[in-house]
């Protein structure tokens, strides 16, 4: 493995050159909005979340503005991100904020992480980003970079490993400031040029010291992995029903959602009506939709 310094010296003036303007990289950003971007950025696009944070932070710029509104407007605003039960997690970890740090977001990994729905990742990504500290940062790009430059691997394993969060520790420089930078450079590498499908190589700046080019870059090991199918899923169908939701201004009688789904067409009906129905009650007990006499559906609190 190539010295740690090596490789800062390396990334971190490609980064200086190639970094995304990012709202939420601003100097002026807060760190309330760094833990937004954070929590929209889990298994989703930059170019998804951007609009959405936008108006979240126009909307509420302070956790106390989110806290003080139902939870389901927040379901709402989420719009189709994806995974909305992050919503209801960063409406409760405002509320937190809001009454047990002054409306502060903490600076601490370990007060971070006591958060709703926060866990080592985002109390590490907050701290760094937010705060500039030292922290080690591990999400999927950091982990591809460090699989292919470091280790020699296409890819790497399917779930987080001790191994791996402690590669990142031993790469990370010692200096607050520089660490931060760093853990960014790492993202910033993994999202625009090692990217897992069409890595672009010749325009990395680690090309030459990365241990997967030079064992003549393998392909992965391991069966194939497969991207997550979304037609007809639970997860299509409790889309679908909470957008209805979303577009509605008020109550939604049953009847609405069970025209929703099934789908025009859907080849197995009745077996599709059962799922409406399973991803209903989940949702429900999940609080992100709240039920009401007659029949009838509502986004929470609204």
């Amino acid at each position: 493995m190539p010295a740690p310094e090596v490789l800062h010296d390396r990334l971190l003036p490609w980064y200086a050159v190639h970094r995304r303007d990012l709202p939420w990289r601003d100097q002026d950003r807060s760190p309330w909005g760094v833990l937004v971007s954070e929590v929209m950025l889990q298994q989703t696009p930059v170019s998804r979340v951007l609009p959405v944070w936008e108006r979240w932070m126009s909307r509420w710029p302070t956790p106390s503005a989110l806290a003080d509104a139902p939870t389901g407007d927040a379901v709402r605003e989420w719009g189709r991100l994806g995974y909305p039960r992050r919503a209801l997690r960063l409406h409760a970890a405002a509320t937190v904020v809001r009454d047990a740090h002054d409306d502060e977001v903490p600076a601490d990994e370990a007060v971070l992480r006591t958060l709703p729905g926060v866990g080592d990742y985002t109390a590490a990504a907050v701290a760094a980003f937010a705060f500039g500290r030292r922290a080690t940062v591990v999400d999927t790009n950091v982990r591809r970079v460090q699989a292919r430059s470091v280790t020699g691997l296409a890819l790497p394993a399917p779930a987080l490993t001790r191994a791996e969060t402690s590669l990142a520790a031993r790469l990370l420089p010692q200096d607050d400031a520089v660490a931060a930078r760093w853990s960014v450079a790492v993202m910033e590498l993994g999202a625009l040029v090692c990217t897992a499908r069409a890595p672009r190589c010749t325009e990395c700046p680690l090309v030459d010291l990365c241990a997967w080019r030079a064992a003549g870059s393998p392909a992965p090991s391991g069966p194939p992995r497969r991207g997550q199918r979304w037609t007809g899923t639970d997860r299509q169908c409790r889309g679908t029903l909470l957008q209805l939701l979303r577009d509605s201004p008020g109550p939604v009688p049953a009847e609405r959602l069970q025209a929703a789904w099934p789908t025009p067409g859907a080849e197995e009906p009745e077996e599709a009506a059962r799922q409406r129905e399973r991803c209903l009650d989940a949702l429900v007990a999940e609080g992100l939709v709240e039920p009401l006499p007659g029949a009838r559906f509502r986004l929470p609190g609204t």
